[in-house]
């Protein structure tokens, strides 16, 4: 299994899937059956923002008609490795999704629609899940926000998943959490000549200390091998920090992207892993009859949360 990350082009199709092909040859040549790409890999992501519809649905894609999915096909075939990319999706209605799909030489083996998208206003949301089967393995695919619901993690894994794809396009934004914030531009222009910087706003708070305090707990409570993937550079004005990585169902990270670079990460997946971790006996002690209506009640957006008692 593989993971990658790289420096997207915003709306360069040709450009990114270049990479794409680039990365999967790489993985292929070093064993890999499988590689996986961050989310909307192939169009670009964050200068979405800033796209009307018109412009949305003239760089989306019908799935499996369109020519990224033909190209991957076409990758997969002279490449024998199967590929995870992602991109936007258009249907006969003109309604637009962000989708991640899973291409192999015969062509589309799955196809997922974001639960939770925001970046444009004329998205719509994904309505199911997806579970499919790559080399004996079930799988699913959860894209980046949907991984914060936490329930989310938890269905895939019930409905019988137990690798994750987690594409994204995260980290280095601001947020209300202590020490978000944007990573400086010239930072990243700068690398070559003085990387320090760089690599402590990549790996404090902005960056990867913010993913660990949740990433591994996905993958640990779930009893799941998570492969998340992200970009590296230059995200439309936005730098993004890397590090995708693979995490096996104890929790632990055993291969990751540590470069500023184009760059692969790569790990053995063993099943035994399943049923040794935590999270697989933890699945198997739960009591829904306790709490299943309670998590299946409709969120209060209203309702407030008193941490103290208020003075009268």
């Amino acid at each position: 299994m593989a993971t990658a990350q790289f420096e997207n082009s915003s709306g360069d199709k040709e450009h990114n899937l270049s990479i794409i092909r680039q990365l999967s040859a790489r993985a292929s040549a070093q064993g890999a059956d499988v590689i996986a790409f961050h989310e909307c890999s192939i169009t670009g992501y964050s200068f979405a923002r800033h796209l009307s519809k018109a412009q949305m649905l003239a760089l989306a894609e019908f799935i499996p008609g369109g020519s990224s999915i033909k190209k991957l096909t076409a990758f997969a075939q002279e490449l024998n490795i199967t590929i995870l990319a992602g991109l936007f999706e258009k249907d006969e209605d003109d309604k637009l999704y962000k989708a991640y799909v899973c291409v192999d030489k015969n062509g589309l083996v799955a196809k997922y629609r974001k639960l939770h998208p925001f970046i444009n206003p004329h998205l719509t949301p994904g309505n199911q899940y997806v579970i499919f089967d790559l080399y004996g393995w079930k799988c699913s695919i959860l894209i980046c926000y949907d991984n914060n619901i936490i329930e989310n993690v938890r269905a895939v894994k019930l409905l019988g998943a137990d690798i994750v794809f987690m594409p994204h396009v995260t980290m280095c934004t601001p947020s209300t959490r202590p020490g978000a914030g944007f990573v400086d531009v010239e930072l990243w222009k700068n690398r070559e000549a003085e990387p320090t910087l760089l690599r402590q706003e990549f790996d404090g708070l902005k960056g990867r200390a913010w993913l660990m305090k949740w990433l591994p707990a996905r993958a640990y409570d779930n009893a799941i091998y998570a492969i998340f993937s992200n970009p590296i550079g230059m995200d439309d004005d936005q730098v993004k920090n890397g590090c995708s990585m693979i995490i096996d169902p104890f929790g632990d990270i055993i291969a990751e992207c540590r470069s500023f670079d184009n760059e692969i990460a790569m790990a053995l997946l063993v099943p035994q892993k399943l049923t040794d971790a935590g999270g697989y006996r933890y699945i198997k002690a739960r009591r829904p009859e306790l709490y299943g209506d309670i998590i299946a009640q409709p969120h209060q957006s209203e309702q407030k949360v008193v941490w103290m008692k208020e003075r009268e």
